[in-house]
């Protein structure tokens, strides 16, 4: 199971009424954070989740709107008695950037750990969770991330009792460990089937539409993509400014086939964004323009 909040979908500046473009996941106890820009501490709270259990964040880029938040989240995160370590991953030069920002957070109770990203992508994983970071096309070094939560196959206890294994050691087969019984090895791929679908979230800002993102975003459950611009001189701005409009990414969702598109990082001058959404859905139907702290839980299919 995931746990999906987009914090916030601003972009540039937050409003009032409108936090920065933020992305929380949570899954199996641990928190993963996409950028932290001005006040995403505010959205966590208001959202009633918990600091402390933060343990990746993930910095698609080094503009103000996804990164000035991270000295105040993480002294938050310290008063919330965190003493586990922290890893921050981002593009190249990362490092710099945080100690930088955190001359005005010093003595956090925990350690930083940092992944600087280079390339057109890299992947690692933490614990569970396979995360992929892919190159974007904007006016500075940008990634999208994709997160990925794998799905062993299904034990077969038949198999099991024709191994004439005894039934304490089948659940150390079902974790995918070895196991040794009467002078033999066992294997997990002699008693589980294939492996099931599993559960993935895409995440890409800010960027001009790039065949990298349709090709991240397939098998995907949620895709959330900018869409900063959706007025008649959008795409003029968005090519200049190297940023998409919501057209474009109805678009990218509709060829990488998604189930669901939501959308993000809306201009400060889009007082309603809302008002696109019929034009948007005529594009791709699953297309949301989402409120701040909209949540949604992946389960495993049955």
């Amino acid at each position: 199971m995931m746990d999906i909040c987009l914090l916030g979908t601003g972009g540039m500046m937050p409003l009032p009424y409108r936090a920065l473009t933020s992305l929380l996941v949570r899954c199996k106890g641990k928190g993963f954070l996409i950028d932290c820009g001005e006040a995403t501490q505010i959205s966590i709270r208001r959202r009633g989740w918990s600091f402390h259990d933060i343990d990746t964040i993930l910095i698609t880029h080094f503009h103000a709107d996804h990164i000035s938040g991270l000295p105040g989240l993480l002294l938050a995160m310290g008063n919330a008695e965190r003493h586990e370590k922290v890893l921050i991953a981002g593009p190249r030069g990362l490092q710099h950037v945080v100690q930088s920002l955190l001359v005005i957070a010093p003595r956090l109770p925990f350690p930083l750990e940092f992944r600087e990203i280079d390339g057109q992508e890299d992947c690692f994983s933490i614990d569970d969770m396979e995360i992929t970071a892919f190159r974007l096309e904007h006016s500075m070094t940008c990634y999208g991330y994709s997160l990925h939560l794998p799905r062993a196959g299904q034990f077969d206890p038949e198999a099991a009792k024709k191994l004439g294994l005894p039934v304490q050691l089948w659940h150390v087969l079902q974790k995918g460990e070895n196991a040794e019984y009467e002078g033999r090895v066992y294997t997990s791929d002699q008693v589980m089937g294939p492996p099931r679908k599993g559960l993935k979230v895409t995440y890409a800002t800010d960027t001009r539409p790039v065949e990298r993102i349709i090709e991240q975003a397939k098998g995907a459950d949620l895709f959330i993509c900018e869409g900063m611009y959706g007025e008649k001189d959008g795409p003029e701005k968005a090519r200049e400014k190297k940023h998409m409009t919501m057209q474009d990414a109805a678009q990218l969702a509709k060829k990488a086939g998604v189930p669901e598109l939501w959308l993000t990082h809306f201009s400060p001058s889009m007082v309603n964004p809302l008002e696109y959404e019929e034009e948007i859905r005529a594009i791709f139907p699953a297309a949301v323009i989402p409120k701040d702290r909209r949540t949604k839980e992946l389960r495993f299919e049955d």
